[in-house]
């Protein structure tokens, strides 16, 4: 019997547009009333998923930033797990020497030192994923971030890095060159203590070894009574494979990237064809649709 739904956000339970479909946002809703426990487990900062979740009307706790935070249902943090502030300092110096886009995700917000690249790298290649959406539209969505205080400007990392009261979370890579990806994780491997996974084909995220949504999710269920047998997880990419493997009925998104679907034998649709809502009534109801 399932008592816990994980559910990733991007490529799973968002579209292409990064809408929660109303059929997916259903059978959110249809499981709580079950009393089934709905958590997201997301790569993405507690603000930047809670927005979304917040305008389909979908209330439940969050793993944000990989595993590094976990906010129950009322938003406050319950669990956190930071990069070494030193070790963070190492990460950032080898990366910037590569030249390679960065963004880091805190405990008081997520960072760029580059406004303009930040905006032009995600519009690129969230353009390239979704090539029939507008560029324009997308780069409307992606200042929008910046508006609404998702993501923050600073001169220097080195600011956020003196700052005592401020946690690193992850550091996440964005390329389009794979081969400036691969020397940028060939140079991270040596480093203890982190764990280097990705959310799509263009990055690389680092977090502490961890903060895993796989260990961040069996201490949720354990916080609530539930095993990990009873608990069902739906993700797409590499960042999702550590809840995926230890859950009793994972499932891979039909759009996941070959290697989870090779590793995860249960497969619903792909994310713009609500795969997450009919996940759920299959689990619950037997039938993809309520």
């Amino acid at each position: 019997m399932i008592k816990c739904i994980a559910s990733d956000m991007d490529g799973t339970l968002l579209n292409s547009r990064q809408e929660i479909s109303e059929l997916n946002r259903e059978a959110i809703l249809f499981a709580k009333e079950q009393g089934i426990e709905f958590v997201i487990a997301t790569g993405r900062s507690y603000d930047e998923a809670n927005g979304v979740l917040e305008s389909s009307g979908i209330n439940c706790p969050i793993i944000a930033a990989n595993g590094a935070e976990i906010r129950n249902i009322q938003g406050e943090i319950v669990g956190t797990m930071g990069i070494g502030r030193e070790h963070a300092a190492t990460i950032i110096n080898l990366l910037s020497k590569l030249d390679i886009y960065l963004e880091v995700y805190t405990s008081k917000g997520k960072y760029t030192e580059d406004y303009e690249k930040s905006i032009s790298v995600i519009v690129d290649i969230f353009h390239t994923a979704n090539p029939e959406i507008p560029a324009e539209e997308i780069r409307s969505t992606i200042k929008d971030r910046f508006v609404k205080g998702f993501i923050q400007t600073v001169n220097d990392y080195g600011e956020i890095l003196s700052d005592p009261d401020c946690v690193v979370y992850k550091i996440i890579v964005f390329s389009k060159d794979h081969e400036q990806l691969t020397m940028a994780n060939a140079s991270l491997k040596a480093l203890k203590e982190i764990k280097i996974t990705s959310s799509g084909h263009n990055n690389l995220e680092i977090n502490h070894i961890n903060a895993q949504k796989g260990i961040a999710l069996e201490n949720f269920v354990k916080s609530k009574g539930i095993t990990l047998k009873e608990t069902m997880a739906i993700g797409d990419n590499f960042n999702d494979l550590s809840m995926l493997k230890i859950v009793g009925h994972p499932v891979a998104m039909g759009n996941a990237v070959p290697e989870i679907k090779k590793v995860i034998a249960n497969h619903t649709v792909k994310n713009d064809e609500d795969g997450v809502g009919k996940a759920i009534y299959q689990v619950l109801t037997g039938q993809p649709t309520k």
